[in-house]
């Protein structure tokens, strides 16, 4: 009996590539599993197109609604954005992929897991951490760490090869990945940052800015303990929710991002990244927080964000830290509940209102009119212990000054 091996599988031409591959290098029973965190009509065709490729089977897990809510909701909560831009919607879904994957290994009796991560990129650090954390004992492939093809059009010479038709031209052989929170873009022109991205060919997701509506809309989203239960009023899943804010926020230009990032592996990348739901929701998350959070929890909560988004974009999910940061992080969500309300414009997201039942914003405090809460007078004793320190710095200035030091 052949030994059989597990391909991460999105029907892309890396893994289409990686089939044929497989087979002539190892003799594997290749076993395809595409696991589905909101990819849309990218599954479509994908079994036929697997099998074609010489896979003996494919499996399609359907794992959307996990994905939002014990992985995009806790990044959220988290206030995750990695150098203040990105909203991880690439490193959060491949600790879960990488489960998944384990999951069918496991099933099948497979001695091997393959993924079709580059050696220059970040996937190949996050699949292979989660899968060392779950299943220690399976092995991995990696084969652009391998195989003598050097480039995406090698990749499409090797399927033209071997009978297999691939599912993109050179002119369009973005690397591309989308789930239900974000799409990214990679590849050919954005390679160079001098170069302005072709809006109009890129963005999937989102209305290119200049063809984004000129009337203002008003969104309204509840949230409880920090995860949004309701838009405009409606009760909905987490996944209804995000998928009906993407369409909404897509609509208006929210969301789209052109960063140089630090990759895991040293080198910087550029990516353009379509986030329009959960640009809307993190804003919105943020605003409700300033109501609700005291200063301290407030300011130490920004640094853990900081470390937070690190670690889920390393792939270092199911890691002890990661998991403690989450259990504070819901420590200080239990109050983070309340309406939010904001108008989205030819990409901006404008704050309308904040309330909350647990508002620690007191209008007779914070009022110019004086209350019974607060007296002016009070300020002054604590401007004169507060700035003690600088006092006692400029006496002992003076002092040396004086003595000719």
């Amino acid at each position: 009996m052949k030994k059989k091996v597990i391909l991460a599988y999105s029907g892309g031409l890396d893994t289409t590539t990686i089939i044929p591959w497989l087979k002539n290098t190892y003799d594997y029973d290749v076993i395809a599993v595409c696991v589905d965190v909101g990819q849309g009509t990218e599954l479509e065709g994908l079994e036929e197109r697997a099998l074609s490729s010489g896979a003996s089977k494919l499996y399609i897990e359907d794992v959307t609604d996990e994905f939002v809510e014990e992985y995009v909701w806790p990044a959220l909560k988290a206030d995750a954005i990695y150098e203040k831009k990105y909203l991880l919607g690439t490193s959060l879904a491949r600790p879960l992929i990488a489960k998944v994957l384990v999951k069918y290994a496991e099933l099948e009796g497979a001695e091997a897991i393959c993924h079709g991560a580059t050696g220059k990129g970040n996937d190949q650090v996050r699949f292979e951490l989660t899968i060392g954390a779950l299943a220690p004992q399976l092995k991995i492939i990696a084969p652009w760490r391998i195989w003598d093809i050097k480039s995406r059009e090698d990749a499409m010479d090797y399927c033209v090869m071997h009978d297999i038709k691939v599912p993109m031209s050179i002119s369009d052989s973005y690397s591309r990945d989308k789930n239900i929170l974000h799409m990214s873009h990679e590849g050919l022109e954005l390679e160079d940052p001098s170069l302005e991205p072709q809006y109009k060919k890129l963005l999937q997701m989102t209305t290119p800015l200049e063809e984004a509506p000129d009337q203002a809309e008003i969104v309204s989203i509840d949230f409880e303990e920090g995860v949004p239960v309701k838009l405009n009023g409606v009760a909905m899943s987490g996944r209804e929710l995000l998928e009906k804010l993407n369409i909404i926020g897509g609509r208006h230009s929210i969301g789209v991002v052109d960063l140089i990032e630090n990759r895991v592996v040293g080198m910087k990348s550029r990516g353009i990244y379509e986030t329009p739901g959960g640009s809307i929701l993190y804003n919105a998350h943020e605003e409700l927080e300033h109501m609700c959070l005291d200063r301290q929890t407030f300011g130490f909560k920004q640094q853990a964000a900081v470390k937070f988004a690190e670690l889920a974009y390393n792939g270092e999910w199911f890691t002890p830290l990661r998991e403690a940061l989450t259990a504070f992080v819901d420590e200080t969500q239990k109050t983070v509940t309340g309406n939010v309300q904001v108008k989205l414009y030819k990409g901006n997201i404008i704050l309308i209102g904040v309330t909350s039942p647990y508002s620690l914003y007191n209008a007779e405090i914070a009022s110019f009119t004086t209350g019974d809460l607060y007296d002016h007078k009070d300020a002054e004793g604590f401007i004169h212990l507060f700035g003690l320190p600088l006092k006692v710095r400029a006496l002992m200035r003076l002092s040396r000054e004086e003595k000719g030091e």
